[in-house]
């Protein structure tokens, strides 16, 4: 159990409990970004609908866990924001050079890439997305990404390396139309009610899963939708919520779950889950970086972007946030935004040295944070954010003296 997730205590706990049979009907996988919660999530899941006895190891060929490895199992839903771009992209590139070069690892990296778009297709499970007015659109990539994946999927041969290479690059444009036209920043309630009227229909066998991950993200209404589910989980149903925030997980939900706490890897290790799983022997970083390589810009891009912002906002004056979003690709993945706005944070940071700039330093904190939380949590535009953004701080700077002049210097 467990063998692809590398360097996590909290797999030893969770595999205690299912040996046991006391692993519940609702937990939550807590912990920092890029600590492997989904590649926990989607095991669990796996290893809860095992057909076999004990249960099986990760090259189990019992139906259920063929259709798991593939991530096309009907009774697993997957749902929640997440920027699936960059694995995708990443995935691509080791899969492509494993082939070229007939590694001997060729199939793992074949599946790696296979897994990493199927993370973000099911996020579109039509279970999910019933009766909402984006479904036939969707329908339509959908269909287009199931018939390019057809051609690279087990245990068809794979084709000649440029026919592989074109197929790849075409799915790689369908993922981004899939994940930045169609993909919400936040939950809707609507999922969530879906989601109760499915886990509700009794089957026979295998285990139920419903993964909903960044559960720190959700409104205050989609909250109190899933805790009606989970005040009363249905019998055959696992419900396993993520978060990288567990104190914006509202109380009520936490004291429905049981905790499971992931941490931060130490350098080292990440560097053993890059070579292991991506294969590239020469990065010389974290995983959250080695992603980031992925991103339509990169983070130096984007830092000197931020840099601007700020200055024009220290003279007073508001940016062209038009251009801002269309320099920073419309922050897609949503990654950009983050790194854009960490660091904006960065740049305050001399305000710590004036008198007053604890209290000033709260307030652009709290500006900064609002604005990431109107993109991520309310589903706002970008544009409306940082216009607000920017009037906030112009005001902040107004009315203590022109005090981020120690920003900018």
């Amino acid at each position: 159990m467990f063998e692809n997730l590398l360097h996590q205590n909290a797999s030893s706990q969770i595999k205690n409990d299912i040996t046991k049979s006391i692993f519940p009907g609702a937990v939550l996988f807590a912990g920092p970004k890029g600590s492997g919660k989904l590649t926990c999530a989607l095991e669990t899941a796996r290893i809860l609908s095992c057909m076999q006895t004990p249960k099986a190891r990760w090259n189990c060929t019992c139906p259920s866990c063929l259709r798991h490895k593939s991530l096309t199992q009907t009774n697993l839903l997957l749902t929640g924001p997440r920027d699936c771009t960059p694995e995708i992209k990443a995935s691509r590139e080791t899969f492509l050079c494993a082939l070229k070069e007939k590694q001997s690892f060729l199939d793992a990296t074949r599946y790696l890439f296979l897994r990493s778009i199927r993370k973000l297709t099911l996020r579109f499970n039509q279970v999910l997305w019933e009766g909402d007015d984006k479904l036939n659109k969707i329908a339509v990539v959908m269909q287009e990404i199931d018939e390019n994946l057809e051609l690279l999927d087990f245990p068809r041969a794979l084709p000649e390396f440029e026919e592989v290479e074109k197929i790849s690059e075409k799915l790689i444009k369908l993922t981004e139309k899939l994940e930045t036209e169609f993909l919400y920043d936040s939950l809707p309630v609507s999922q969530v009610r879906n989601i109760s009227s499915w886990a509700r229909v009794k089957t026979a066998g295998e285990k139920n899963t419903v993964i909903i991950e960044n559960a720190d993200r959700m409104l205050e209404n989609v909250r109190n939708a899933l805790l009606k589910i989970l005040e009363e989980p249905p019998e055959n149903t696992v419900f396993i919520l993520t978060a990288t925030r567990r104190s914006a997980v509202m109380p009520t939900i936490l004291s429905r779950v049981r905790l499971y706490n992931f941490v931060e890897r130490s350098a080292e290790n990440q560097l053993e889950v890059i070579r292991k799983v991506y294969h590239d022997e020469a990065f010389n970083g974290n995983v959250e970086e080695f992603l980031q390589g992925y991103l339509p810009l990169s983070p130096s891009e984007l830092q000197r972007t931020a840099y601007s912002f700020v200055e024009e906002v220290t003279g007073g004056v508001i940016p062209e946030i038009s251009s801002v979003i269309k320099d920073c690709k419309n922050f897609e993945p949503r990654d950009m935004l983050k790194i854009f706005l960490d660091r904006m944070n960065l740049l305050f940071r001399p305000l710590m040295k004036t008198s007053k700039g604890t209290l000033v330093l709260e307030e652009v904190n709290k500006a900064i944070f609002d604005c990431y939380n109107s993109v991520t949590v309310y589903n706002q535009g970008v544009q409306a954010a940082f216009e607000r953004l920017a009037r906030e701080l112009i005001k902040i700077n107004r009315l203590n003296g022109n005090i981020f002049r120690c920003v900018i210097m």
